[in-house]
């Protein structure tokens, strides 16, 4: 399946609310975000290996890639397309012996050496963490901004997805600051309407990429 990085949603246990995760990602995935993310810290190994099994099911379902965050042997375990993982994480290279070459492996970087690092050890894509300020990420130095984001792209030319403090509004700078999509959490699943959402965010992304090719 092709690796479409346009629109990437990041589960959240708090912002989807009373909501049922299934429900919030589904409506997500028919917005049109092409790859779903399961994110969830605090959750035990049981619940996410539960979780991710009927997210996968809705990703195969929808079309889309499903990963999962930092947890190599959920991933594993679960049949999903791959890993996501942070700085702190397992290292991209042992993640790619374990998973294999068939597997998606994503990492979060910050700097060029960051950035040309997992392309060495066998990244499918990076993640430029952290470009906008954020509540569901305190844990970062602070905003890489948008020049951080045209480091990384002219680091590597490895497939260039943006996180952090992303939304419909700011999306398309992003895009033109040379990031190949961009990664929500709060922007979705904190909306009232995630499908809507997703909609108007993936279409944002969209007509910055062909202004860009234009």
């Amino acid at each position: 399946m092709e690796l479409d990085l346009s629109l990437y949603v990041v589960t959240d246990p708090v912002l989807k609310g009373d909501r049922p995760l299934e429900e919030v990602c589904d409506a997500a995935l028919e917005g049109g975000a092409g790859i779903l993310q399961l994110r969830d810290k605090k959750a035990s190994t049981r619940t996410l290996l539960d979780q991710a099994r009927l997210l996968l099911d809705l990703c195969r379902r929808r079309g889309a890639l499903f990963l999962v965050n930092d947890r190599v042997d959920v991933a594993l375990a679960s049949g999903a397309h791959g890993v996501h993982l942070g700085r702190e994480d397992l290292p991209v290279s042992q993640a790619r012996r374990i998973l294999g070459p068939e597997k998606i492996v994503g990492a979060s970087v910050r700097t060029p050496a960051e950035a040309r690092r997992a392309r060495e050890e066998g990244a499918d894509y990076i993640a430029a963490n952290l470009v906008f300020p954020t509540s569901t990420k305190t844990d970062l130095e602070g905003p890489l901004g948008l020049e951080g984001v045209r480091a990384l792209r002219k680091a590597v030319d490895l497939p260039l997805v943006a996180i952090g403090g992303i939304d419909e509004r700011n999306a398309p700078e992003v895009i033109r600051a040379g990031a190949d999509g961009v990664a929500v959490v709060s922007a979705v699943f904190s909306a009232p309407d995630p499908r809507e959402a997703a909609r108007r965010i993936l279409r944002a992304v969209l007509e910055a990429k062909e202004g860009r090719r234009g």
